[in-house]
This record gives structure tokens, sequence and C-alpha cells, in this order.
């Protein structure tokens, strides 16, 4: 007869097998939690993108991630003049990527290389994507799609080329679950931030422009002005030329631009008069109210030099004051109703997007008709005013107007063919 224990006897080697199955639950809950998610690349090519690759392909394999999703986030709208070309050369750079990801799996000696899958996409190609808020919303809601938990970037990697970002976007990465990572490659050269690639077209638009103002101020009969014009342009030209300007000029587009900024004077200068007129009578009559409040509005001309242009203007402007530009966002200070409502009316928008995207842009709705405005002070505050971290961190509610996206929809268009952040009707 063969030998039992009895019960509550000795451990024998079934009873050392023997697990409670609380804690095996526990420890398949523990383990499961702690399998690695996928990987996420943002890519653009760059001098250390294949640094990047190779080095996300070697961690993945030994980490055991189950896939490396390579990501290009679109800096067009589908539709937009050109999206077609751009869309275009955002694959082929998926498509290098992908091949590079493949061979480095194919060549590492990890045991899970062969397990890890590589996935190619482009995000945002459907939005309107203005700074680092809505890069790292279209990044965060692929990633919980796809179960990754981290995100690698690029050391030279930056999602609007020239421009830089208001907001780092490691910094806006860091607010969300996702884990964030430098990749630790060595670089060739290092970036400058503020400088884009010197091109003759670019000197020679400054060059002329420079001088131009320079006569302007002298007198173009006069050889002296004419010479020292001259050298003072080139000057300019020589040291400001990769800082200045964030692309190359180009025909019809530029010309058309400065025809229309030289319409666009007069109707500043009127609304400059027009607000000094209404603020001196606030001021001298007592009966008439003085609300100085807060004022938030999200407005779509772009970014770069547009937005400059349209925050400067309002700025000139007696009685509102621009005190803040965050990616498509302005706050503006009001010191009377008439100038809040005239803001809200969206008058400086509209001739800001007519100087450089054209007639059909200014036809665009309003802030007010997008529902893209709020007040932050005051007994008619809509929103409550929101405290911005000293390190340009992100600020409460402020991305409240962009969720919904019935209210606005960034587009291009323009009768000359241009790029135009365009808002539909609703």
């Amino acid at each position: 007869m063969a030998d039992t224990d009895p019960p509550g006897g000795g451990a024998g080697p079934d009873a050392d097998a023997t697990v409670d199955p609380d804690e095996a639950s526990e420890g398949d809950a523990s383990t499961e939690s702690a399998a690695p998610g996928a990987v996420i690349v943002p890519v653009e090519p760059t001098s250390t993108l294949r640094s990047t690759v190779a080095h996300v392909a070697e961690t993945a394999a030994a980490d055991g991630a189950p896939a490396i999703h390579l990501v290009e986030i679109a800096s067009w709208r589908n539709g937009d003049p050109e999206s077609d070309e751009r869309a275009a050369a955002a694959e082929r750079v998926l498509e290098r990527v992908t091949a590079w990801a493949t061979a480095d799996l194919d060549d590492s000696e990890a045991p899970g290389a062969a397990d890890v899958e590589v996935v190619t996409t482009v995000l945002g190609a459907d939005d309107y994507l203005f700074g680092a808020d809505d890069y790292v919303r279209v990044l965060a809601e692929y990633a919980e799609a796809n179960g990754a938990d981290r995100v690698v970037l690029d050391p030279e990697y930056t999602p609007v080329g020239n421009t830089t970002l208001l907001q780092p976007l490691e910094f806006a990465l860091s607010n969300t679950p996702l884990s964030v990572e430098t990749a630790p490659v060595d670089r060739p050269t290092r970036r400058e931030r503020f400088r884009t690639e010197a091109t003759t077209g670019r000197f020679v638009a400054l060059f002329g422009l420079s001088l131009a103002f320079y006569l302007l101020l002298g007198d173009p009969t006069y050889w002296f002005d004419v010479v020292t014009g001259v050298a003072s342009a080139a000057v300019v030209s020589i040291t400001l030329s990769r800082v200045s300007l964030d692309s190359n000029p180009a025909f019809p587009r530029t010309p058309m631009r400065i025809v229309r900024g030289l319409v666009y004077v007069p109707v500043l200068l009127f609304e400059i008069v027009k607000a000094n007129l209404v603020v001196a009578r606030v001021i001298l009559d007592p009966r008439l109210p003085i609300e100085p409040t807060m004022n938030r509005m999200r407005v779509i001309v772009g970014r770069g030099l547009p937005l400059m242009t349209l925050a400067n203007s309002i700025t000139l402007t007696p009685g509102t004051l621009t005190v803040r530009a965050r990616d498509s966002d302005l706050y503006v200070h009001s010191l009377v109703p008439w100038a809040r409502e005239g803001l809200f009316d969206g008058s400086l928008e509209r001739w800001t997007r007519f100087v450089y995207y054209g007639r059909r842009s200014a036809r665009l709705p309003t802030p007010r008709e997008r529902d893209d405005v709020a007040i932050l002070q005051g007994a008619d505050a809509t929103e409550e005013l929101p405290i911005a971290a000293a390190d340009g961190g992100a600020i409460d509610g402020e991305r409240d107007a962009a969720d919904d996206d019935s209210a606005v929809d960034a587009g291009d268009a323009s009768d000359e063919g241009e790029n135009d952040p365009e808002v539909t009707d609703r």
C-alpha cells in the first residue's frame, strides 16, 4: 500500500508545490502588471535618428517589449495644400526607419528580439496641432489605445521644424503617465535652436526689407544715405537672415503678403486712433465704466510670424494688452468692456488672416462665433483665472476649449493656395 501523509502531516514534494489560490492570483497580477508595455518613438529626419532607432531596438529586445511604435506627428492637416506630398514624404521616412528597426532586431542576440513587432503610423493629420500640449495629447491617446507605457525621444527631435516650442515637449510628456526617455546617443553637431538654414532667398529678402526701411527713414536721393543704407542692410542680413525668417520667400506668396500688409497698416492705425478716443473718454468721464479683466482667446492664425503680428497688434491698440501667447491661446488684459467686446469680435484676427492667407481666410468665423473666448476675471467671468507655473508648466483648464472638436477645426485655405488655419462653421 502506498504511504500517504495524514492531514496536516509533514511536507512532501506535493506539499511544497501547493500554493494558496489567493497568493497565486496576487502573484499572477504582480507578474502581469510588471510586464513591459510597447515603446513609442516619434520620428523625423535628423542626424541622430538612426542611432535612436538602434538604441530603441536594442532596449526593446532586452526588456521584452511587445512592440516598437514608430510614429510621425503630422505638421499638416489632411486636405491642406501640399498635404498629400508631405504625407508621402512622411511615409517614406517611416519606411526607412522600419527597415532600420527590423534589421537591428534581426541582428540582436536578445532572446525576445524575434517577438518585438514594428508598427508605424502618422498621428494628428486630421487635426491642426499648435504646440506641445497638442502633440502630447495625440501621443497619450495613441499610447493608451496601443498599450504603450514609454516614449523614447530622439535628442534632435522637434515636431514643429524650425519653430521653437513654447513649452518643452519633454516637460509636457512628464505630466502624463508615460515614461519619458531621451535616447543616449551621440550628437554629431548641436542644433542651434533659434537659427534656420541660411539661404539666398532669406538673405535677399531681409536685405531688401532692411534697405527699404532705412531709406524710408532717410533720404533715398542722397548718396550718403544710399551708401550707409546698403552697408546697414548688409550687416543686418548677414547677422539676422538665419534668425528673422522661418521660411523661404516664395512667389507670389511673399509679394502678396507684403501688399496685403500695406493695406493692413492704415486699418491698424484707424483701430489705434479709435481705441485712443474711447479710452480717453472713459478716463475723462467718471460715469463710464472701467472694468479691467483678463481674457483668453483661442485664435486661428497659425504660429510664428502671424501669431506675433496679431499679439503685437492687440498690444498696440489702447485698452488691450497681450500678456501671454501660449500655443494658439492669447491671454489678453482689457481695460474697458468695449475693448474686450472688440477683441472677441475678432476684427484684428480677421485682418491678420487676410494679410497672411488671403480674402477667403478673412471670412472665417470670429472667436465669439466659434465660442473660443473666455472671461477670466470679474462678475462676468466664464472660466477661472489659471495659474501658470513659473517654469512654463501646464495651465489648469487651458485645454478645455481645445477638447471640443466640434467647436474648432483648423485647416488651410487661401485665395493664393497658401497654408491657412481654418475654422469650420458650427
